[in-house]
């Protein structure tokens, strides 16, 4: 899920390393050389409190569909409390972003909001971005994963798959995944494993990924044992972006370790991470929603940063336009003046 940090990750074998070796081979020179500029230009910007911009996306998330068949409580998708429009991402559209974006382009989340494979057409996405020579990565609650389209996944190409499980036990998992059954993501995970057996390949790289809340926080640690009897390559513990945290939530965590928030003396919460003027996802990357509108990134999920449409404007004139340089330079300036950077420990890495 988009917007959740992560607070744990675990190897269940030694796959992580082959998953390293296949991410590799993905860069090309001119993907390095992209990628140096970029980071020249951001520490620049940094140094001078002005946006100074050089290069082109590294890596970018595409969302498929805004559509999801579960209601967890943190998640406007699944609330249906987005202001726009609910839609699935156009064949020609992908195609379109694809060529616009550039070779330089090495990473494609085919995620954002909703379930991709909600999507009737979704590994088509993924097979024309490998035409492209791309690494390609999705995430899913895995409700719509049968025998069949497990092969289908493995033969797409796809490489890396996130597998959304808050519990081992019906009773917790449902009480975040609302609607949600267990049993279904288990056999899709299993489904998963022996297609890659099946198929002889190593991709893509299965990740268990667990939301630790307060009502699951108790089965944190035996979602270790369920991903290693699988056959799951890599465990991830995310902390949960709360919207309402400052007086508590009944979903924040006990243990101080999984929170994303700390308690202050005065019985209040705050961000467990202290925040600085800089945010590297705003030189490296940027989000596209179904319908192409491109935001700045995961956090602002309901798209009201919007800083042009793919369709109708030349993306490399939107990558430099002045609205996007006045977006950066607000980072720079007054990130925590902006609503969507307010609960995002981005800012807290140190990148001098």
């Amino acid at each position: 899920m988009e917007g959740h940090e992560k607070i744990g990750v675990y190897s269940t074998n030694m796959l992580i390393r082959k998953d390293t070796i296949n991410i590799l081979k993905y860069l090309t020179i001119s993907r390095v050389l992209n990628l140096f500029v970029l980071y020249f230009s951001f520490i620049l910007s940094r140094i001078l409190k002005k946006p100074i911009l050089f290069g082109k996306p590294f890596t970018v998330s595409i969302e498929p569909t805004t559509a999801c068949n579960l209601a967890c409580p943190e998640c406007p998708s699944g609330l249906k409390q987005f202001s726009r429009v609910t839609g699935k991402l156009d064949l020609d559209v992908n195609r379109l972003l694809l060529r616009s974006i550039g070779k330089q382009l090495f990473y494609i989340n085919y995620y954002f909001q909703g379930e991709p494979f909600l999507h009737p057409d979704f590994l088509e996405l993924i097979k024309n971005a490998k035409k492209h020579k791309i690494y390609t990565s999705t995430s899913t609650n895995a409700h719509f994963i049968t025998k069949k389209v497990a092969e289908e996944i493995v033969e797409s190409g796809l490489d890396r798959l996130i597998i959304s499980i808050d519990g081992v036990t019906q009773e917790t998992y449902e009480s975040y995944r609302v609607t949600g059954k267990l049993l279904k993501v288990i056999e899709a995970s299993k489904a998963l494993v022996e297609a890659k057996k099946r198929l002889n390949s190593t991709t893509p790289h299965l990740i268990f990924q667990f939301l630790v809340v307060k009502p699951n926080e108790h089965e944190a640690p035996k979602i270790f044992d369920l991903a290693k009897e699988i056959g799951i390559d890599e465990v991830r513990l995310k902390s949960a972006q709360l919207y309402e945290y400052v007086q508590g939530n009944p979903l924040m965590p006990q243990q101080e370790k999984y929170a994303r928030y700390k308690k202050q003396k005065n019985g209040t919460y705050v961000l467990k991470y202290k925040t600085g003027n800089h945010c590297w996802r705003m030189w490296s990357s940027c989000v596209f929603t179904w319908d192409a509108k491109v935001v700045p990134c995961c956090f602002d999920k309901d798209a009201q940063y919007t800083l042009g449409s793919a369709v109708t404007e030349n993306f490399d004139s939107l990558w430099n336009s002045s609205k996007y340089q006045e977006f950066r330079s607000n980072v720079l300036t007054k990130r925590n003046q902006i609503d969507i950077c307010k609960n995002c420990s981005e800012g807290s890495k140190v990148w001098l």
